[in-house]
């Protein structure tokens, strides 16, 4: 069992920056890719992006490529998402995602999720 944890979210002016952390306890977290994901109200749950287990490998909804970082640090058992030039159509609850695996874009290739985060962009 892997244990997900998200902090990091809140409100933020169109083009300013938050830092999502999902801090990951139970089983070896190195062996898990992990995932970012985001639902806004009424809408399904998006991928936002993605990093195998040794953070040499990323990647990115087109939506967010360019302004949004995902990173990992498996000594500290963290995932980082790193958001500028932030805009109010990236207001959603952000969840944490793990597998065991390599990298998946589809929420249903994920076995482990965190509560959400809110992440809220005013215009």
């Amino acid at each position: 069992q892997v244990q997900l944890v998200e902090s990091g979210g809140g409100l933020v002016q169109a083009g300013g920056s938050l830092r999502l952390s999902c801090a990951a306890s139970g089983r070896t977290h190195s062996s898990y890719a992990m995932g970012w994901f985001r639902q806004a109200p009424g809408k399904e749950r998006e991928f936002v992006a993605t990093i195998n287990w040794s953070g040499g490998s990323t990647y990115y909804a087109d939506s967010v490529k360019g302004r949004f970082t995902i990173s990992r640090d498996n000594a500290k058992n963290t995932v980082y998402l790193q958001m500028n030039s932030l805009k109010p159509e990236d207001t959603a609850v952000y969840y944490c995602a793990a597998r065991y695996g390599s990298s998946r874009f589809s929420a249903n290739e994920y076995n482990y999720w965190g509560q959400g985060t809110q992440v809220t962009v005013s215009s």
